[in-house]
């Protein structure tokens, strides 16, 4: 059932003629900024309960078709349609004005998909917008600056977008880094595997808490184009900074990397990941650095971490603690940090390329000391402690 009366012809009429004016949606100047394209039928989805919550995690901006339907489908229970919003940090540069929700509403069960390009941090208290997410079943957030999403923190979305999920929708999308728990903002500068290792306290390493902790997705920092780019020594280097910092609530924190090129991990409401697509490698650090201090380089014994492929699953509600071995000495890390046997694996968990949790003999742990944080109003940096 919808939520407006309009009879589907009149409504696919006045869709053809919202396209033909300017569709900003507008509510004082300080809303001014924000633009509003809604593609599929004009009225909303209203149904008494959802399936999920679902989510997707993709290695770059692009819509997995595969891993979208798979949360949609979730969300619908199977049956019906939902609504999409796609929240953007900025116009696409070329094509499209829409292009993600060119793809979505190309899929099975979507109702309409609505593109908001918010350009400014108050954007995201617009009116329409927040009415816009709390009627849909699913936010998907579009590629872009991570720190223009991190804005996004304090503002009526984020709260919009949490009561989606809380009802039983999802989140997801190109811009994975927002959907973790601890997020990567590179508000300063995008950090690389050397300068992450040469200094975990580079002012390239920002971040922002506490603007969404998904369920059965706690303490992951999540990254993107992981192995084109080469990033798995800066995700190591964040794990070590979240460790050090005190960021982790169990004394764990979990690095989460897709790749770019159609690689997507889906998360059902149960916490099981699948991965659509190529590649994608989760990374634990269980215990504190052995070294991390501001200008030096750091260093972490026994890093452990799971390569998935194309269908492989990870539980994030039962998380393993064998994956194969790396460490870093002095900011050089272990040859090979791509591939490698996770320890302790079952044979029947092999045979069902299911990574969930397993014994393992090896998993030692090492203790030490975190230190404080530095917060501002917007956002909760890392920045460097004192070096003495």
């Amino acid at each position: 059932m919808t939520s407006c009366a309009l009879s589907r012809p009149l409504a696919s009429l006045l869709v053809i003629a919202a396209a033909a004016v300017t569709p900003a949606v507008t509510s004082g100047p300080a809303q001014a900024a924000a633009d509003r394209i809604r593609l599929g039928s004009a009225c909303d989805v209203s149904r008494p309960s959802w399936s999920g919550p679902a989510f997707t995690m993709n290695g770059d901006g692009s819509v997995v078709g595969g891993s979208m339907t798979k949360a949609t489908d979730a969300i619908r229970g199977g049956t019906g349609s939902l609504d999409v919003v796609v929240p953007a940090g900025s116009a696409p540069t070329s094509g499209s004005k829409t292009p993600e929700c060119d793809t979505i509403t190309s899929l099975s069960g979507v109702n309409s998909c609505t593109t908001w390009t918010l350009t400014a941090a108050s954007d995201g208290d617009n009116t329409q917008l927040n009415t816009d997410i709390r009627n849909a079943g699913f936010v998907y957030f579009a590629g872009g600056d991570q720190c223009r999403y991190a804005a996004w923190k304090g503002t009526a979305l984020q709260a919009s977008v949490q009561s989606v999920v809380a009802k039983g929708g999802g989140s997801g999308g190109g811009s994975l880094h927002v959907n973790s728990s601890l997020v990567y903002d590179a508000c300063t500068a995008s950090a690389t595997s050397a300068v992450a290792l040469a200094n975990p306290y580079d002012k390239s390493g920002t971040f922002t808490t506490g603007m969404f902790n998904w369920p059965n997705y706690g303490d992951t920092i999540n990254d993107s184009h992981f192995v084109a780019r080469d990033r798995m020594g800066r995700t190591m280097a964040f794990v070590a900074r979240a460790l050090k910092d005190g960021l982790a609530t169990q004394g764990k924190a979990w690095g989460v990397g897709i790749d770019e090129g159609g690689s997507s991990l889906y998360i059902d409401k149960n916490g099981l990941a699948t991965l659509y697509g190529s590649d994608a490698y989760v990374v634990l650090g269980d215990h504190q650095p052995e070294k991390a201090i501001a200008g030096r380089p750091p260093t972490f014994s026994g890093y452990r971490i799971w390569h998935l492929t194309g269908g492989r699953t990870f539980d994030f509600k039962n998380r393993p603690t064998c994956g194969y071995r790396r460490s870093v000495a002095n900011g050089v890390a272990e040859p090979n940090l791509y591939n490698g046997t996770p320890c302790g694996r079952p044979a029947a968990a092999r045979g069902r390329g299911r990574l969930a949790a397993a014994p393992c003999r090896w998993c030692g742990m090492v203790t030490g000391r975190g230190d404080s944080l530095v917060r501002s109003s917007r956002r909760q940096t890392w920045l460097a402690p004192p070096s003495t």
